[in-house]
């Protein structure tokens, strides 16, 4: 008997070693990659747009963004403890903008912000003067409160090992505080850049109800993939409250400070699915990295980003859909260049190669609601009898 009890002492002492060297092995590797990451992007990032103010010593530099005046940001949002509440859809004066805008009042997104103290103003104020005014309700998911930016404070101290701490706390403080405001539940860093209508698009397609999640999806060591942290993720309503669910049941527990990777495995065991946030012509949606890396960068085929790649791994213009929602390692200056991309620039005489449907009940000025089930019916055909999962309501139109 005591032999017995000898060896399954050694057995599960093993079982424990190898479980805790892959953990390990998985966060160095997370912190290698973004070290070699920094390294590549240099010690300027994309700074080139930087203002310089004053003269001499007391001068300084700063980021501009004509949009960033105060006046403006305080008549479109109303303070409610530390969320940020939109009051209407921004979008700019006689734009056409009547979907994105019953988008907006029918996919209702919360967007949390992952920050700290000493990233208020150095990152995340950029994310408040940019794609966030897009969502519905915002919050800055800090250690400390601080009522002036506004952020919450959530408890938990500083540094990679505090990520999970902070997700886990930050959904439950969403669950219990914003559960009425919201349908969806969007994470993110506080350098990552989100178009909010894009995912509006994306989540349209499914209901509150379902519990799913979507984001950048990896592969290893989760049977169904999980989702990238950086590139950000999204959870449907039942999905949040099935997350929180697994804490109070003790089904899930914090057991390892990789965020994305433990969010995962929790995600899977309480019955959630990881979605294919993929477009209909299977290009990805959600970026990990920052566009010139996706469009210019050569992944060598024995990368480790490769392996963590639940789906092919593509280089160059197809590699990010025409419908793209995220992209992370985004400094300061790129969030503002990426807003502009994202809802100023327009090539004058082109009608966009790439216009799935809307979802249904919403309608393009000039189309009836028949020309609209029409097309998704015929892009289907067109598109192949084995059908994207979401292909169901997001035809396929191409301009000739």
């Amino acid at each position: 008997m005591g032999v017995m009890k000898s060896h399954s002492s050694r057995c599960a002492l093993s079982l424990g070693f190898i479980v805790g060297s892959c953990t390990l092995y998985f966060f160095l590797w997370q912190v290698r990659f973004e070290q070699s990451f920094a390294r590549r992007l240099g010690p300027q990032g994309h700074g080139a747009a930087a203002v310089r103010e004053g003269s001499g010593s007391s001068g300084g530099w700063r980021v501009r963004g004509w949009w960033q005046a105060p006046q403006r940001f305080s008549r479109d949002w109303r303070v409610k403890g530390a969320a940020l509440v939109n009051l209407k859809h921004m979008h700019e004066k006689d734009e056409d903008s009547h979907i994105a805008d019953e988008l907006y009042k029918k996919v209702r997104i919360l967007c949390w912000v992952m920050t700290g103290p000493s990233n208020l103003q150095t990152k995340a104020r950029h994310v408040k003067a940019t794609w966030s005014r897009h969502c519905n309700v915002v919050l800055f998911m800090s250690s400390v409160d601080d009522p002036d930016f506004p952020a919450v404070g959530l408890g938990t101290g500083e540094g990679r090992d505090q990520l999970y701490w902070k997700t886990i706390r930050a959904f439950h403080y969403v669950l219990k505080n914003h559960a009425d405001e919201a349908d969806w539940f969007l994470k993110t860093d506080d350098d990552t850049f989100v178009v909010m209508d894009n995912l509006r698009w994306l989540l349209s397609n499914h209901t509150p109800e379902e519990p799913i999640y979507f984001g950048k999806r990896f592969k290893p060591f989760v049977k169904q993939g999980y989702m990238s942290g950086g590139a950000g993720y999204v959870l449907s309503k039942e999905a949040l409250r099935r997350f929180v669910e697994g804490f109070r049941t003790k089904v899930c527990t914090h057991t390892t400070s990789v965020e994305d990777l433990a969010m995962g495995q929790c995600l899977e065991k309480m019955g959630v699915l990881a979605g294919d946030s993929r477009d209909t012509l299977h290009r990805e949606t959600f970026h990990p990295l920052p566009p010139e890396f996706h469009l210019t960068g050569t992944f060598h085929k024995s990368s480790s980003y490769r392996s963590y790649c639940y789906y092919p791994v593509v280089e160059g213009p197809q590699c990010c859909s025409d419908l793209a929602i995220s992209f992370h390692y985004v400094d300061n200056v790129l969030m503002y260049v990426l807003e502009y991309y994202t809802y100023h620039l327009w090539p004058f005489g082109y009608r966009h190669r790439y216009r799935p449907p809307v979802a249904e009940g919403l309608v393009a000025p000039g189309q009836t609601e028949g020309e609209g089930a029409e097309g998704a019916a015929a892009a289907a055909v067109n598109h192949g009898a084995e059908a994207h999962p979401t292909e169901k309501s997001q035809g396929l139109e191409q301009a000739h």
